[in-house]
C-alpha cells in the first residue's frame, strides 16, 4: 500500500507565506513524478506544481515566480514553498504521486487527503 500525507495548510494574510510538505510511504518502488494540485471551491481541480525525478520543475503560469518546488528522492517527500499568497490562492491543495509500488501492476496515481489554504485578511 501506499500513503500520500501533506502538511502546512493554514491560514495567511495577503503577501504572506506558506510551506507545504508532502510524503509518500508504503511499498514504493520508484516515483516518476511527484506533483501539488489545487482546488477551489466550486472549481475543477487544477495542476499547480509537478517534480519530474531528475528534479525539473514546472508550473502553472498563476504562481510562476511566487511558488516553489523541491523534492526529496531519497525521502519520498516533497515540498512547495508558496510566497506573495493572493486571495485567489485560497484551495485544498493535493499531493499527488506518478509511482509505481510492490504487487501494483504498472505506474498509478496516488492522492493525498489535501490541506487547508486560505488566504484572508
Amino acid at each position: 500500500q501506499v500513503q500520500v500525507v501533506e502538511s502546512g495548510g493554514g491560514l495567511v494574510q495577503p503577501g504572506g507565506s506558506l510551506r507545504l510538505s508532502c510524503k509518500a510511504a508504503g511499498s514504493i518502488l520508484s516515483i516518476k513524478t511527484m506533483a501539488w494540485y489545487r482546488q477551489a471551491p466550486g472549481k475543477q481541480r487544477e495542476l499547480v506544481a509537478s517534480v519530474f525525478s531528475s528534479g525539473t520543475t514546472n508550473y502553472a503560469d498563476d504562481v510562476k515566480g511566487r511558488f516553489f518546488a523541491s523534492r526529496d528522492n531519497a525521502q519520498n517527500t516533497m515540498d512547495l514553498q508558496m510566497n506573495s499568497l493572493k486571495f485567489e490562492d485560497t484551495a485544498v491543495y493535493y499531493c499527488n504521486i506518478f509511482a509505481s509500488a510492490a504487487q501494483t501492476p504498472g505506474i498509478r496515481d496516488y492522492w493525498g487527503q489535501g490541506t487547508q489554504v486560505t488566504v484572508s485578511s
